[in-house]
């Protein structure tokens, strides 16, 4: 079993365990065991202690600023080590390389949408559901901006490599599949809830999730709104689930998009955005 180090004091020379203030403590025990917190591939065969999360953290968020500021492909190795104060036997006591660290961040991300994801609730065609629909919004927009700079590398797929890429593609499916049906369920027959369909809805995700930022926001509004409700309008009851899924993936589309703007600190106003995101997206499945 390898040693872990013990964490850098404020001098950047190693303190002992004893050495880290009670407040530093009860703040770690405080915070919730991220998925991120157990290192990349070399520390996935032991099981870390509070000095190796306390280090796995310290290098994850080097690395995530590094990338933020300077892009993925432009950081190396020593970049991150310098940020964290530390050095490179500790880093590859931790993770392969740049690559691997950015798929440790990638876990806090993609559970974090897992949990957006499993919480769409069930929108009522009232008042009850369009509050519901915006509150999840809300939550949809704070997760994203948490993530934002792990997001932004994401959608580069020529960067990261289809594997990685194929992650945050398969979220992108299972969460049209969780709009289309908590959208539709209130009005739909058991039989007729809506469930998007692999290869289609997996290309057209990942369309949106790797298009350019370029469009402006009322754009990407108009053009998410006119593809929800006209195809909300338009569609035969023989069509429904199709048609969901379609208007789900539509919406979905308009809503990262929109995210990626406001992550991308474009000068738009947010609670704005965030109630007529909610009122486009209630009216592509409640107008009739």
């Amino acid at each position: 079993m390898v040693a872990e180090p013990p964490a850098a004091g404020p001098s950047g020379r190693p303190s002992g365990a004893g050495a880290i203030s009670q407040p530093t403590a009860r703040q770690a025990a405080a915070r919730p065991r991220r998925p991120s917190l157990g290192g990349g591939t070399p520390a996935q065969e032991r099981e870390l202690g509070t000095q190796g999360r306390m280090t796995v953290r310290r290098l994850l968020d080097a690395g995530l600023a590094e990338f933020d500021e300077r892009g993925f492909q432009a950081v190396r190795v020593d970049d991150i080590v310098r940020r964290a104060k530390t050095s490179h036997g500790t880093f590859y006591l931790y993770f392969s390389n740049k690559d691997d660290l950015f798929r440790t961040l990638l876990r806090d991300a993609l559970h974090d949408m897992q949990v957006i994801t499993d919480e769409f609730p069930v929108v009522t065609s009232n008042a009850v559901g369009r509050a519901a629909l915006r509150a999840w919004i809300q939550r949809f927009s704070d997760t994203y901006l948490a993530h934002a700079a792990v997001i932004r590398i994401l959608s580069q797929a020529d960067i990261v490599g289809e594997e990685v890429y194929g992650d945050g593609l398969r979220l992108l499916f299972r969460l049209s599949e969780a709009m289309a049906q908590g959208m539709t369920v209130a009005t739909s027959s058991g039989a007729r809830h809506a469930r998007p369909t692999g290869a289609g809805a997996g290309a057209a995700a990942g369309a949106g999730a790797g298009a350019g930022a370029a469009a402006g926001a009322g754009a990407a509004a108009e053009a998410g709104a006119a593809a929800g409700v006209g195809i909300a309008a338009g569609a035969a009851d023989d069509d429904k689930p199709a048609q969901a899924e379609l208007t789900a993936l539509a919406c979905l589309m308009m809503l990262e998009r929109i995210n990626y703007l406001l992550s991308a600190e474009v000068r738009l106003p947010r609670e704005e955005m965030i109630d007529r995101l909610s009122a486009i997206i209630y009216a592509a499945f409640h107008t009739r």
